[in-house]
Order: structure tokens, then sequence, then C-alpha cells
């Protein structure tokens, strides 16, 4: 496939786990990259492993919770390519902790880039599509923003903002041939999860809780992230797919 073909595609948190997926995902189908995330070394990464293979790719360090810099970083894009085409608005953060014990800057931190990060960076980029005459946001929302988790207060509030962000945009901005859809991961082996879990958790998980009797991996994600924002998915919008191997059909 190659629907994407001279397109330009933004994805945030592209420099490692689900985000570095995403954007090789839609390398191999064609897309230029404007790859952004606040961990410098490992979007460097990215970047030139990605421009070995000949992809035409630009790397902007910018923390998605500063609108000053997300609309320093959009604007640069944007102008460095001449259009912005697709969003993968995927940065994010997690942590583990009881409700009675979160602080005001865990909580402050986990809403300000996973929710507030969101909203600026699709906010710039829409503003840019709105002018063009259309694009495609698709957001990275969670199953966590569809049913809770213990421990997990500040991440499930964040999710369920997102999720509802999405449906909201996709109401505005449909007459300006923007779509916004969400994509909802269950459990998904990335280098932030095996932060938080340990090998007899994830075993346990996956028997009690994953149909399909696997974790997911990254690029199960990538995929879905690449059919709605494409042609393939022209009539879609406002929607979150949820990508869980059957958990949530308990």
């Amino acid at each position: 496939m190659n629907r994407f073909a001279g397109k330009v595609v933004l994805v945030t948190g592209a420099g490692r786990g689900i985000g570095k997926a995403i954007a090789r995902r839609f390398a191999a189908e064609g897309a230029k990259l404007a790859l952004l995330s606040d961990v410098e070394a490992d979007l460097r990464q990215t970047a030139d492993e990605l421009a070995a293979e000949g992809v035409e790719a630009e790397r902007y360090i910018v923390d998605v919770s500063d609108e000053r810099r997300v609309e320093a970083a959009v604007a640069a894009a944007a102008n460095r390519f001449g259009r912005i085409d697709v969003l993968v608005n995927n940065a994010g953060i997690a942590w583990e902790e009881p409700v009675l014990d979160i602080k005001p800057d865990r909580w402050k931190k986990i809403i300000d880039v996973n929710l507030n990060g969101m909203f600026w960076v699709a906010q710039a980029t829409a503003k840019r599509m709105a002018e063009q005459g259309g694009g495609a946001i698709v957001n990275m929302a969670s199953t966590n923003g569809l049913v809770g988790e213990a421990g997990y207060a500040h991440y499930n509030a964040s999710k369920g903002g997102v999720v509802l962000l999405t449906k909201t945009m996709a109401v505005e901005l449909g007459c300006k041939g923007i779509r916004v859809n969400a994509v909802c991961p269950g459990y998904i082996q990335t280098p932030m999860s095996e932060a938080i879990d340990d090998a007899e958790f994830v075993e346990r998980y996956v028997r009690d809780k994953i149909p399909l009797g696997r974790v997911g991996r990254p690029e199960d994600v990538a995929g879905v992230f690449a059919f709605l924002a494409s042609d393939d998915a022209a009539f879609i919008t406002g929607e979150t797919i949820v990508v869980d191997g059957g958990q949530l059909a308990f």
C-alpha cells in the first residue's frame, strides 16, 4: 500500500513505543514525517533510522503541554512541508498510584500532557488543516478512557477527556473537511508499560483478561491509526476504535 504518498504526517510522542511504530507505518506507506517528542535522544534515533531508509523526516523537540512551543513546532512543520495532512496525536505519560495518594503535581502533570497537550497540538494543527481544506486527526485515547482501572485515576480521567474531545472536534470540524477519530488501545507492551509492570503481572493479566491470549504490540495499534487517517476511512469521524485483544468484550 502507498496510501500516504505525498502526504505530510505529524506524529507526537514519536521517539519510541507506539509513536515510533506509527511513524514507521506511515513512512512505509509513503508519508513525509514531522516527528515531535520531548525526549531528544529517542527522537533523534527514530529520525536517523527513517532517514537512513530514505524517508523524509524532520524532528522537533517540544513538550506538548507548553502551548507556545506547540504552536511554534506546528508552524515550523507546516512551513517546512507546506501543509499537514494527518495528525497522529499520540504523546502521553502514565503512572500507577492509588487515588488517595495522588499529589497535586502528579495529577496536574498527567492532565497537562495527556489532555491539555493533546488539545494544544490538535488545535494548532486543525487551524492549518482548515486553511488548506481538510485533513485527518487521530487521537491516542485508551480503554482506560472507557472503563475504570484502579491505580490510574489521573490517567483514566485524561483519556476519558480525550474521547469526548475527539467527538466534539469531529462535530465542529467536519464542515471544514477535517475528520477526527480516536484509538483506544488495551494492554500494549511498550517501554512505558514495561517500566510499570513485571513479567508475573503481565502473564496473569493476559490469562485473566485478554481473550486473544497475548499482549498487544505497537504495530497492532499503528495499523489502526493508518486506516483511520486514510481515505479508506473517508466517512468515519467522531469514532473511538478499541484495540484490546477482546478485553472489553467481557
